[in-house]
């Protein structure tokens, strides 16, 4: 299947289009290929052209402080032109050519005050870049069954060639022998991009549309992640400090304390989704 994206050559997007390439093809629509998406009629006009059924669209503006100091430009800002302006155009060109599209979504989009978030619930996004990224979700609603919406969180991978996920930086730090200090009292759930591509692959061949938390099986705190990277790499983990949540982002953009979301409803489609235990395992294996 011939895939067009945004995104393709970012973190999450290559490590998609890598573990996808032997059943799908894909057209890179980015700054490197000649096209900024921030330009309507340039990125209309690649997206018309295509013959593709599908469009993925992973490009965002993802740096959360940096976008929470643009929260006073409103709609003239970076994050709104990159994260809501840029899907609206993708939106109309898949109107027009009845394309299927799958947005990339973060779940930043919730406050982090429950203990569990399931599909069904609805968003409180508390930063400026949830707030972009929810209103994309929004504007997708209007594709119907055309439109598929996938959230992710602190997405990881064996091998980084460009910007390096929370793993990498937790890695290197330890490899260097400074340490690192993370908070104890958050929940997160890291997720394995191999799993992410599995997961979009079979979402995709059964033409799925809606909502779906694809993240990993396993909630913990980003200082119990660390003291299991060290424990997997052989590495002290002494060299792991806890802070509380408060102090670790004080001054910062809002992030959601407890961001524990449910992947129960995409293992209706046969995907298993890794524990953050299996998933340093499977680097581990991969980086031998």
């Amino acid at each position: 299947m011939n895939i067009i994206g945004t995104g393709l050559s970012g973190l999450v997007g290559s490590g998609v289009t890598k573990l996808l390439s032997p059943d799908f093809s894909f057209e890179n629509l980015s700054l490197e290929t000649g096209v900024d998406i921030t330009q309507k009629d340039v990125l209309a006009s690649r997206l018309v052209a295509s013959s593709a059924p599908w469009v993925f669209h992973f490009a965002a503006k993802t740096d959360v402080d940096g976008c929470e100091k643009e929260k006073e430009l409103g709609v003239t800002s970076e994050a709104w032109r990159i994260n809501v302006e840029a899907t609206e155009s993708i939106i109309a060109a898949c109107k027009q050519t009845k394309k299927r599209l799958l947005y990339i979504s973060t779940d930043f989009v919730f406050d982090g005050t429950a203990d569990v978030y399931t599909e069904e619930d609805i968003p409180n996004p508390q930063s400026w870049y949830a707030k972009t990224k929810y209103e994309g979700e929004l504007r997708v609603r209007s594709l119907g069954e055309s439109g598929l919406v996938i959230r992710i969180a602190f997405p990881y991978r064996a091998v980084n060639e460009g910007k390096k996920d929370f793993f990498h930086r937790m890695l290197e730090s330890l490899a260097a022998g400074n340490g690192l200090t993370a908070p104890s009292d958050q929940q997160f759930v890291p997720t394995f991009i191999d799993d992410i591509a599995r997961a979009i692959g079979s979402l995709v061949s059964q033409a799925a549309s809606g909502i779906y938390h694809v993240v990993g099986s396993q909630a913990l705190s980003p200082y119990e992640a660390g003291r299991k990277i060290a424990a997997t790499f052989g590495y002290k983990e002494t060299l792991v400090r806890s802070i509380l949540f408060a102090k670790f982002y004080e001054g910062r953009a809002p992030r959601p304390f407890h961001a524990n979301l449910s992947n129960a409803k995409i293992a209706k489609f046969g995907v298993a989704m890794s524990t953050f235990d299996e998933g340093l395992v499977a680097i581990a294996q991969q980086l031998v």
